[in-house]
C-alpha cells in the first residue's frame, strides 16, 4: 500500500499540488468487484481545500487516473456500518449516497479517522459520524499502521515548509562544490557536519565580545531611569498648577453659558413679537375701508378687496403654541371677527339689492310682437358684478352661509328674468313658425293677441288613392309629398321654418354658455374639474360628471371639485327651468305644422349637441339639449311610423289602372329632400336606418298592392314601380341602400319578362299550341323525324295552322297587343318603348325556335313561315311610329 500511495502522490497529486493523506482500497457494493482507490487529499497552496478522490487504474496501461472529485465540505454523513464488529463496507454521503467495501477492515477504520481529522482540523463541520467505533474520533493520533498511513503525515503538515528557489539554488551549488556528494554521502555529511561546528564556534566567541558592549547599554539605561523620574516629578507640579486654571475657566464657561441663554431667549421673544405685529396687523385704512368702504365705485371696490385679503391673511395666520394664551392676540382676533362680520353683511346687502334690483328689471324683456327673433345679452350685468368676485370668494371662504344665501338669491330672481325672456321670445318663435295670416290662426290654433298657440291634435284619415285630387291632411307623409300641390306647404316653408328653428337655438347657445361662465367664475365654481367622457348617444342619461380618483392624496380634492360641479348645474337647472319645456312645445308645435320638420330638426339638434358637448360634455347646455335631442328622435322615429303606417293603409281604385304608385313617388321625394337636409349632419345614421325601414315597407306595400290589383296586371304594377324605384336609388347614390337598389333592379327585370312572356302568347296562340305539342310528342320519345308521321302533328296540320297567320294578321294581332300594353302602362315611367322592344326580341326568338322544330321535326318539307324576320321587324316599327 507504501508503494502505491507514493505512486500515486507522484503521479496524479504532485503535479496538481497537492498532498495524500489517506488511501483505502474499495470497489462499489453490491456490483462487480472492479477495484479503485479513494483518496483524501489536501492542497498545498492556502486556503487549503480537502477533497475526496476517486482513483482507477487505466484499462490500456499500469498508470492511475482521476476519474471523480468530491469536496470534503458537502460530505454531510459517514455510515460504518457497524462499530462492534468487523464490517469492511461504508457509505459517504454527498449529494447522494455511495457504497463501498474496503480491502480490509482496518484500511476503512484508517481512512475514516483521517477524514475525521480532516473535518475537525480545516473545516469544523457538522458531520455525522454513524456506526462508528468513539476511539477513531479521539484527537490523539493512533500507534501502529493508522499512524504511518494517515496519522504521520498529518501531524507532519505543519512542519513541512516547501524549500524556496534561493534555497535549492544554494543546495545545488553546494553540491556542485562537493562533486562526490551523490556518490559518497557520508563523505559529504561529515563535511557538512564540520562546517557546521565553525559556524557554532563562531557564534560563540561573537557572544563573548559583546558583554562589554552589553554592560555599557545597562548603565546608559539606569541613567536614562533616573531623567525619567526627574521628568515625571516637574510634569506633577504642571499638573498641580493647571488644575487651578481649569477651575477658574469652568466658572467663566459657565457664566458664557448664562449669557448665551439669555440673548438667545431675548432673540426669540424679539421674533415672536415682530411676528404677531408683522401678521396680526391691519392697517387703518384697511379698517376704514372695511367699515365704510363704497362698494358702488371701481376705487372703493378695489380698496375692500385689498382690505379683505389683509383681513383673511390676519385671520388665517398660524399661531405658534401658547400664542392664542396672549390677551393682545386674543383682542386682536376679537377684532378680526367683528370686521369680518361687519363687512359680510354690507357686502351681501348690497349684492342682494343688485340682485333684486336686475330680477325686476322689465327693460329687457321682449314685448309679444317684437320684430327681431333675439334675446336679451346680460353682459353688461355680467360685466359689472364680476368686479365683486374676489369679494364672493372671499365671502365664500369666510361667511359660507351667506354666500349660499346670495347664491339662492341670485338664483331666484334671475331665473324669474329669464322666464319672462324666455317665454317671450319662445313665443316670437312660434309665431313666426306659424305666421300671422288668418289661415294660420284657424289652421293652427292661433287665437287672440296673445300669439299663445292651442292647436288640437287631428288623427290622420286614411287616404284612397283616387288618381290626382287628394287632399293634404295637417301631417305631411309619403302619400302628400307624391300628391302636393302649389298651394301646399313646399320647400320654401320648410326652409323658413329650418331658419327659424336654427336662429332660435343660436340665441339659446350663448345665452346658457354666458350665463353658465359667469356664474363659475363669480361664485368662483370650479366648471372644468375633470374631463369627463363625452355622451355617447344623446338618448342616454347624463353622466355624472367624472369618477373622482381612487388615489388618496387627491380623492377628498377631486370630490369637491365634482361637487363644485354639480352645483354649477343645480344652479343653471334652477335658472334657466324653462327652456327645456319651451324647447319641447316648440318642437311639438314644428312636428303639428309639418312631420318632416322632424328631419330640420334633428340635423339642427344633433349639431348644436355635438358643439355643447365639445365644448364641455357635463355642461348644462350639453345635457339640456341631448334630452331635447331625445324628444326630436322620437318625434323622428314617430314620423316614419307614421309614413309606414299611411303605405300599409293605402287603397286603389279598381276602376283605373294604377301607375306608379303614390308612396312610392313620395320616398323619392323624401330621400330628395332627407340627402339635401342630412348632407353634412352628424346622425348620418339615424336617416339610414329610417332608409332601410322606409324602403322595406315600400317594397312589401308595392307587391301588396300589385296581388291586389283588378284592373292593371301585377307584373306591370311591380315592374313600372320597381323601375321607379331602382331609378331614384340609381340617381341619388344612398350608399345604406346598395343592396335594396339592387332587389329593385332585379324585381323589375323579372316582372318585365315575365309581362312579355305572357302577353306574346296570344298574337299566335294556335301555332304556340301546335309546336307545344310537337316539344310534348319528343318528350315522350318519339323521334323528331317521325313526329310528322303523327295524325295530329302532320305536314298538312302545320301548313293549316301557318296558314292561319298571314303577314297582315300577324301585323293586326301585333297592333292590338300594343294597344293593350300601352293601356296596361302608365305614361309617367315611360315604359312602353322598352316593353315593346323585348316584346320585339321574345318574338324573334320565339320565330326562330319554330323555324328550328321545323326544320328538325319535318326536313325537307319547304314548309315556311308566312313572314319572314324582317316583315317581322317592319311590323314592331311601323306599329311603334304609327302611335
Amino acid at each position: 500500500m507504501t508503494a502505491i500511495k507514493h505512486a500515486l502522490q507522484r503521479d496524479i497529486f504532485t503535479p496538481n499540488d497537492e498532498r495524500l493523506l489517506g488511501i483505502v482500497n474499495v470497489c462499489k457494493a453490491g456490483k462487480k468487484k472492479k477495484n479503485c482507490f479513494l483518496c483524501a487529499t489536501v492542497t498545498t497552496e492556502r486556503p487549503v481545500q480537502v477533497k475526496v478522490v476517486k482513483v482507477k487504474k487505466s484499462d490500456k496501461g499500469d498508470f492511475y487516473k482521476r476519474q471523480q472529485t468530491w469536496e470534503l465540505r458537502d460530505l454531510t454523513e459517514v455510515d460504518a456500518k457497524d462499530a462492534s464488529k468487523e464490517n469492511p463496507e461504508f457509505d459517504l454521503h454527498f449529494e447522494k449516497v455511495y457504497r463501498w467495501v474496503a480491502s480490509s477492515t482496518a484500511e476503512k477504520n484508517s481512512f475514516i479517522s483521517c477524514i475525521w481529522k480532516l473535518n475537525q482540523r480545516y473545516l469544523r463541520k457538522k458531520v455525522e459520524f454513524v456506526n462508528v467505533s468513539s476511539q477513531l474520533l479521539e484527537e490523539s493520533v493512533p500507534s501502529g499502521e493508522s499512524q504511518s498511513v494517515a496519522g504521520g503525515d498529518e501531524d507532519a503538515l505543519d512542519d513541512y515548509q516547501e524549500l524556496s528557489t534561493r534555497e535549492e539554488q544554494d543546495i545545488e551549488s553546494m553540491m556542485e562544490m562537493c562533486e562526490y556528494a551523490i556518490s559518497n554521502a557520508e563523505a559529504f555529511a561529515e563535511q557538512l557536519s564540520r562546517e557546521l561546528q565553525v559556524l557554532d564556534g563562531a557564534n560563540i566567541q561573537s557572544i563573548m565580545a559583546s558583554e562589554k558592549q552589553v554592560n555599557i547599554l545597562m548603565q546608559l539605561l539606569d541613567e536614562a531611569l533616573g531623567e525619567v523620574d526627574t521628568i515625571e516629578g516637574k510634569l506633577s507640579s504642571y499638573e498641580e498648577m493647571l488644575q487651578s486654571v481649569k477651575e477658574q475657566m469652568d466658572q467663566i464657561s459657565q457664566s458664557n453659558r448664562l449669557i448665551q441663554i439669555s440673548n438667545t431667549n431675548n432673540s426669540k421673544l424679539l421674533d415672536e413679537i415682530q411676528f404677531l405685529v408683522n401678521y396680526m396687523d391691519l392697517s387703518k385704512g384697511h379698517i376704514r375701508a372695511l367699515q365704510e368702504g363704497d362698494l358702488t365705485s371701481p376705487k372703493g371696490i378695489e380698496a375692500c378687496i385689498n382690505a379683505s385679503e389683509a383681513l383673511l391673511q390676519c385671520m388665517n395666520v398660524a399661531l405658534r403654541p401658547g400664542h392664542d394664551k396672549l390677551m393682545a392676540v386674543t383682542q386682536q382676533q376679537l377684532l378680526f371677527a367683528e370686521l369680518r362680520d361687519t363687512f359680510a353683511r354690507r357686502l351681501t346687502n348690497h349684492l342682494n339689492n343688485v340682485f333684486v334690483h336686475q330680477g325686476h328689471d322689465q327693460s329687457s324683456t321682449l314685448s309679444q310682437h317684437t320684430a327681431e327673433l333675439t334675446l336679451p345679452k346680460h353682459s353688461p350685468l355680467h360685466r359689472d358684478l364680476l368686479r365683486y368676485a374676489k369679494l364672493m370668494e372671499w365671502l365664500k371662504n369666510t361667511h359660507r352661509e351667506k354666500y349660499e344665501g346670495l347664491s339662492r338669491t341670485y338664483v331666484d330672481y334671475m331665473s324669474r328674468l329669464y322666464e319672462r325672456e324666455i317665454k317671450d321670445f319662445f313665443e316670437v318663435a312660434k309665431i313666426k313658425m306659424a305666421g300671422t295670416s288668418k289661415e294660420a290662426k284657424g289652421k293652427f290654433g292661433l287665437h287672440g293677441s296673445s300669439g299663445k298657440l292651442t292647436g288640437s291634435t287631428s288623427s290622420l284619415n286614411k287616404l284612397t288613392v283616387q288618381g290626382s285630387n287628394s287632399r293634404r291632411s295637417q301631417s305631411s307623409s309619403l302619400l302628400d309629398m307624391g300628391n302636393m300641390s302649389a298651394s301646399d306647404l313646399d320647400v320654401a316653408d320648410r326652409t323658413k321654418f329650418d331658419k327659424i328653428f336654427e336662429q332660435v337655438l343660436s340665441e339659446l347657445e350663448p345665452l346658457c354658455l354666458a350665463e353658465q361662465d359667469f356664474i363659475s367664475k363669480f361664485f368662483k365654481l370650479q366648471q372644468h374639474p375633470t374631463v369627463t367622457p363625452p355622451l355617447a348617444q344623446p338618448e342616454m342619461e347624463e353622466s355624472d360628471g367624472g369618477t373622482p380618483s381612487r388615489m388618496p392624496p387627491q380623492a377628498e380634492h377631486r370630490h369637491s371639485l365634482s361637487s363644485e360641479k354639480d352645483l354649477v348645474r343645480l344652479m343653471m337647472n334652477k335658472i334657466f327651468q324653462s327652456i327645456e319645456t319651451e324647447l319641447n312645445s316648440l318642437i311639438a308645435l314644428g312636428d303639428k305644422i309639418d312631420s318632416f320638420n322632424s328631419l330640420y330638426m334633428l340635423v339642427k339638434m344633433s349639431h348644436h349637441v355635438w358643439t355643447a358637448e365639445n365644448v364641455d360634455p357635463a355642461s348644462y347646455l350639453s345635457t339640456t339639449l341631448g334630452n331635447v335631442l331625445v324628444t326630436v328622435k322620437r318625434n323622428f322615429d314617430k314620423c316614419i311610423s307614421g309614413q309606414i303606417r299611411q303605405m300599409e293603409e293605402v287603397k286603389i281604385s279598381k276602376k283605373s289602372k294604377v301607375g306608379i304608385l303614390p308612396f312610392v313617388t313620395g320616398f323619392e321625394e323624401f330621400a330628395e329632400l332627407a340627402e339635401t337636409i342630412f348632407r353634412n349632419a352628424e346622425r348620418r345614421g339615424d336617416l339610414d336606418k329610417a332608409y332601410v325601414k322606409l324602403i322595406r315597407a315600400v317594397f312589401m306595400n308595392v307587391e301588396k298592392v300589385a296581388s291586389e290589383s283588378q284592373k292593371t296586371p301585377r307584373d306591370v304594377v311591380m315592374m313600372e314601380n320597381f323601375h321607379h324605384i331602382f331609378s331614384t336609388l340609381s340617381r341619388l347614390k344612398i350608399s345604406c341602400l346598395d343592396a335594396e337598389r339592387r332587389e329593385a333592379k332585379h324585381k323589375y327585370t323579372d316582372h318585365l319578362q315575365s309581362y312579355v312572356i305572357n302577353s306574346l302568347g296570344q298574337p299566335l296562340e294556335k301555332l304556340n299550341h301546335f309546336f307545344e305539342g310537337v316539344e310534348a310528342r319528343v318528350a315522350q320519345g318519339v323521334r323528331e323525324e317521325e313526329v310528322s308521321y303523327q295524325l295530329a302533328f302532320n305536314k298538312q296540320e302545320l301548313r293549316k295552322v301557318i296558314k292561319e297567320y298571314p303577314g297582315k294578321e300577324v301585323k293586326k294581332g301585333l297592333d292590338n297587343l300594343y294597344k293593350k300594353v300601352d293601356k296596361h302602362l302608365c305614361e309617367e315611367e315611360s315604359l312602353l318603348q322598352v316593353v315593346w322592344h323585348s316584346m320585339q326580341d321574345e318574338f324573334i326568338r320565339q320565330y326562330k325556335h319554330f323555324e328550328d322544330l321545323i326544320g328538325r321535326c319535318y326536313p325537307g318539307s319547304g314548309i315556311t313561315m308566312e313572314f319572314t324576320i324582317q316583315d317581322m321587324l317592319e311590323y314592331f316599327s311601323s306599329i311603334a311610329q304609327s302611335h
